[in-house]
């Protein structure tokens, strides 16, 4: 895709690696191969590190795992439209039940260190992503097995899901390792008394032309080194979360490449208990929001306006459905109506002598979202439903979630790639603090999960109508997230959630 630019503006930030008129779908843009390298472009391109570990399963320093996309691989790396693209894995196969997953994995690879990729190694990657203290931590919950066999890697999962290899982007790195452990990827580490670098690899099994062949690396120690470091130019690529709750300023001239994420906004209902009990009602409610002016004004670009559980860049969204969901102040009163609601004199929504009166919570700790639940809030009393808008501290944020003591909420979730829903959606579920309850949901549910081919649009029509008839939540938006570069010095950049290199054989440095 291509950047649009930032002059001059202080930017919400945060330091990450992984809502109006719907942002252009950032779809790939490649380029020619790069005909400057960095040591004759203009600018030096460096990036940033901190003195955290470089561990790509076991670190949690955002700008560290920012840079793991250059140096490791997974057995498939996700597209910006969350497809998996196979790199490590060949091929592979399912079995009938689709509990069995089968990765032969791809011959003539090597670490940096020289050594073969095993299956072994894969195996002790993924078990090590599993643990308590990896930042992929729940990711693999629905696999109840990982063997290694010759060449191959078998998963065995505890029920089917299609979409398994969109969470296999998880590094490979070698067994037994250090704190930098030998990976497949284009770059390794290097660190000599002029610093430390990424210096590209001649071996690299891709055998793909690299925009540079040194990448030094400039040690910030805090977030403020960070700021000075990009706005005078000592380092050339930060990503950001510009819609984040950690507010950081970077001012002057950038180029800002976004790309979609999984993190979804939504407003949740109290299914339990009070007026949203009413499936009627959720379905009018749904309809009392425009996403547009949620994504653009409100996310200032930086989100994508959806109304399924699905990125719209997905393939599996409908956008037949979708639109047909489209905020319309005409269809929530009809909807209103039929949930057994008649407006009176005084402008206001009543079942028999009670006017309609909700109350709308919200935690105060990220002014985007903030800002969004006032205009949720508002958009219902212009409609003449009565609504209390309680701005809430995190902690008592979260208790009135637990004990369910809210009729809304206004909620962001940070969904895995293949876009599972069950946390928010199953009794007992870690999101699903409304209560809602449905087997027919979750039967639909699994059926869409196990689907493949064909047969798995026709599952995802069938979900998506059942939630559109029940309403358990009401999905707003897909932020985005940013990589900024200084102006004119990189272009090419076709960023992704887990990796802003992805596709850094097409860069091209200099103007």
């Amino acid at each position: 895709m291509k950047p649009f630019r930032l002059t001059a503006l202080v930017l919400a930030l945060a330091l990450c690696s992984g809502c109006g008129a719907p942002a252009p779908s950032p779809t790939p843009t490649p380029s020619a191969p790069p005909e400057t390298s960095a040591a004759e472009a203009a600018v030096p391109f460096t990036l940033p590190r901190t003195a955290g570990s470089l561990h790509p399963i076991l670190s949690t320093d955002k700008v560290n795992t920012a840079l793991a996309g250059l140096m490791w691989e997974g057995l498939f790396a996700l597209d910006q439209t969350f497809t998996p693209q196979p790199r490590l894995c060949q091929h592979y196969s399912v079995s009938e039940d689709g509990l069995t997953w089968t990765f032969s994995l791809r011959s003539g690879v090597a670490f940096s260190d020289g050594s073969p990729l095993t299956a072994a190694d894969v195996t002790a990657s993924l078990e090590l992503s599993r643990s308590p203290q990896s930042r992929f931590a729940g990711r693999l919950n629905g696999v109840s097995g990982i063997s290694a066999q010759d060449g191959a890697v078998v998963l065995t999962l505890s029920a089917p899901n299609a979409a398994l290899p969109a969470l296999l982007d998880i590094p490979i790195v070698k067994a037994g390792s250090d704190e930098v452990p030998p990976g497949t990827g284009p770059y390794r580490f290097t660190e000599t008394d002029a610093g430390a670098a990424l210096t590209a690899r001649a071996d690299w099994w891709q055998h793909l032309s690299l925009p540079a062949e040194t990448i030094p690396l400039v040690t910030i120690q805090a977030a403020d080194d960070l700021i000075s470091a990009f706005d005078t130019e000592a380092i050339s690529l930060v990503t950001a979360d510009l819609t984040g709750t950690n507010a950081l300023g970077f001012a002057g001239d950038h180029a800002v490449w976004d790309y979609p994420t999984t993190t979804m906004v939504f407003t949740g209902y109290n299914c339990q208990s009070g007026p949203c009990a009413n499936a009627a009602l959720r379905r009018a409610l749904d309809r009392a929001w425009d996403r547009t002016t949620v994504a653009v004004a409100l996310y200032s670009r930086h989100a994508q306006a959806a109304t399924l559980p699905l990125h719209p860049v997905c393939a599996d969204y409908d956008q037949t459905l979708a639109q047909r969901r489209d905020y319309s102040p005409q269809v929530f009163a009809q909807l209103l109506e039929e949930a057994g609601y008649v407006r009176k004199e005084d402008g206001l929504w009543y079942q028999g002598r009670r006017p309609l009166s909700l109350t709308l919570v919200v935690n105060t700790d990220n002014t985007f979202r903030l800002s969004a639940a006032e205009y949720l809030a508002g958009e219902l009393l212009r409609s003449g439903v009565q609504v209390e808008l309680q701005k809430l501290s995190w902690s008592e944020y979260q208790q009135r979630l637990t004990t369910g003591d809210f009729d809304l909420y206004l909620g962001a979730v940070s969904m895995t790639a293949d876009f599972d829903p069950t946390p928010l959606l199953a009794p007992g579920g870690s999101l699903n603090f409304g209560g809602y309850q449905s087997a027919g949901t979750l039967a639909l549910l699994s059926a869409w999960r196990s689907a493949a081919g064909a047969a798995r649009k026709t599952a995802a029509q069938a979900l998506w109508t059942d939630l559109e008839n029940q309403v358990p939540f009401s999905t707003l938006c897909f932020k985005n997230q940013s990589v900024l570069t200084q102006w004119g010095t990189v272009s090419g950049l076709a960023p992704t959630q887990q990796d802003p290199f992805y596709g850094i054989e097409h860069w091209r440095f200099g103007s």
